[in-house]
């Protein structure tokens, strides 16, 4: 990319959720992100990351780890020399990302042309019912059920009845379901049996990371993707025993240059690929649309999830989303 000496800068934002967004692991009311800016004078390139507690992650770490590297910047830090001084992690993703936003604004070439890409096309993408009672999450599935595709988050004993009254409520969508860790290897089975019967097209991370080898040994009766599985290309390998699908995330994979290489491979391995986000805004979610072109499943929603976006942010027609404009990133 041949960059000049950058000068680096870093803060924290603070979005609101329209509600509140919950999962297996708790709710929260507002998205928290860290944004990395660099400039050489003239022209200023952005990234976004959301720090994750689940990964030890804290917004003050992963600024502190961001700010560490301007000495590096200052004498010419690329994307690859990024990936291979700094691990995969929400840190390496708001620079890596800034990065390839700077190099846009200065070549006055599109991102995806940068890498060798080709122009990225609108994207059906998931839209996310959070995890409550059968009633609310009826409720929630009946009010998106114009949408094409919905993901269902599970993770407590009443699954199979959260997913039958979802699918009651909502007969024409496809539905995903993510779990985020929430079951164990005595209700695996009996979880996958009663999503298969509601037409679930995939379940994401059944059970916790380190315990998801029963994954290998039984009948899987629908797909099951690998997220908190899943984090860089590395991690692929380990994973083909017992995982149809990937789940790639930028703040996982530590930015846009490292999962484009994992999608990539996965495709290799014969992994079904699919992009997914934390919730955050648009400027997180722009990177992403250029990997989610190789994707089966998209779930670019964070910003659908938000009170409100940033400026300039992604166009969403229904669960159409478009493409970034420079404005934005890229």
């Amino acid at each position: 990319m041949n960059l000049p000496a950058l000068s680096l800068s870093v803060r924290s934002e603070r979005w609101p959720i329209a509600g509140s967004f919950a999962i297996s692991r708790g709710s929260k009311t507002e998205a928290v992100v860290v944004i990395a800016e660099v400039s050489d004078g003239a022209h200023c390139g952005r990234g976004e990351c959301v720090p994750y507690a689940r990964y030890g992650e804290t917004v003050d770490g992963v600024m502190t780890d961001i700010s560490a590297l301007a000495p590096a910047l200052a004498n010419g830090l690329e994307p690859l020399g990024l990936r291979e001084r700094v691990p995969a992690g929400a840190a390496r993703n708001a620079l890596d990302c800034a990065l390839w936003d700077f190099a846009a604004k200065r070549d006055g070439r599109p991102a995806y042309d940068l890498l060798g890409e080709p122009a990225p096309r609108p994207l059906i993408t998931a839209y996310t019912i959070s995890l409550g009672t059968p009633q609310a999450m009826a409720q929630s599935a009946a009010k998106a059920k114009h949408r094409p595709l919905l993901k269902i988050k599970l993770g407590g004993e009443a699954d199979p009845e959260r997913i039958v009254a979802v699918r009651e409520a909502a007969p024409l969508c496809e539905l995903i379901v993510d779990a985020n860790e929430g079951w164990d290897e005595q209700d695996l089975e009996q979880n996958l049996a009663a999503c298969a019967r509601a037409g679930v097209s995939l379940v994401e991370q059944p059970l916790p990371a380190d315990r998801d080898g029963v994954l290998s040994r039984i009948k899987r009766p629908i797909a099951v993707c690998a997220d908190e599985s899943a984090h860089a290309t590395a991690s692929l390998s380990s994973l083909r025993e017992k995982y149809d699908a990937v789940n790639i995330k930028l703040d996982k994979t530590g930015g846009l240059t490292e999962a484009l290489a994992m999608a990539r491979q996965a495709e290799r391995l014969g992994f079904s690929v699919m992009v997914g986000c934390m919730v955050a805004t648009s400027l997180a979610m722009a990177p992403a649309m250029l990997v989610a072109q190789r994707a089966r499943i998209v779930d670019l929603d964070g910003p659908l999830l938000l009170a409100r976006d940033r400026p300039n942010g992604l166009r969403y027609e229904g669960s159409l989303v478009y493409p970034s404009k420079p404005a934005l990133w890229g």
